[in-house]
């Protein structure tokens, strides 16, 4: 396993958003956390990425502990993450903003001019062309269409090496024909690298037919996890979050 989530738990005041949650990720896996709005999936995801201490529980990274860990270290142990809303520098070009990320990977000091344009460039075209921006490379991110702009993101999660990827609405915003070509290609990263891809999402479409497993969360509690189809099919799924969709 690449992610172990050992009884997780976490309240604000008297509200429990997150209670004895457990669940785990292998490398390869594509696995969906899904549930109504107020279930407790940004809580939980706060917690994997360090941007939140759990009251109680452990997360695991391979054998070691990472829960209350910074967010900045959690990325060098090797989490990437992207947003449900896009997090790139508009003014730079597609490269330019992978070579950024590269450069954090590498601890460099930042300067900027035509030195800090010419650091890694064969790396970060490498990147791109793992998501199939390469050709794009020298746009400005400012200029292109939002589905690009969540490959261009995608690059930038993976410039740290991840073993584990995690995506908060991977396809939020994007157009319907653009949403499957993206949840197709990290399938194919997740499969080809063994990479552990852990996402949120409000597509059932998307989670239905691309997940390997999901994972549903009810007023803090994971009250369902399975194969697609069997969650699916679920009656207590279906009564509190899927009704007849």
């Amino acid at each position: 396993m690449v992610l172990s989530v050992e009884r997780l738990s976490k309240a604000y005041g008297g509200v429990q958003a997150v209670r004895d949650v457990s669940f785990s990720v292998a490398a390869g896996e594509m696995v969906a956390i899904i549930g109504p709005n107020g279930a407790g999936k940004t809580t939980c995801f706060n917690m994997l990425n360090g941007q939140l201490s759990p009251d109680s529980g452990d997360i695991r990274l391979g054998g070691s502990s990472i829960a209350g860990v910074p967010p900045h270290r959690i990325w060098r142990l090797g989490v990437g993450r992207t947003f449900q809303v896009t997090a790139t520098f508009g003014s730079m070009s597609v490269r330019e903003n992978v070579q950024t990320a590269l450069r954090s990977f590498y601890r460099e000091n930042f300067s900027f001019g035509r030195a800090a344009g010419a650091r890694y460039v064969e790396e970060a075209d490498a990147l791109l062309e793992r998501v199939g921006m390469r050709d794009q490379g020298e746009r400005a991110c400012a200029v292109l269409a939002y589905g690009d702009l969540k490959r261009v993101e995608l690059a930038v999660a993976l410039a740290n090496r991840p073993r584990l990827l995690l995506m908060d609405e991977p396809t939020a915003g994007m157009a319907p024909e653009e949403r499957g070509a993206l949840m197709q290609l990290v399938v194919d990263l997740a499969r080809r690298e063994r990479l552990a891809v852990l996402f949120t999402e409000h597509d059932m479409s998307m989670v239905f037919g691309y997940a390997s497993r999901v994972i549903v969360l009810h007023q803090g509690e994971v009250i369902a996890e399975g194969l697609p189809e069997a969650i699916r099919n679920d009656a207590r799924v279906r009564e509190v979050y899927l009704g007849d969709a």
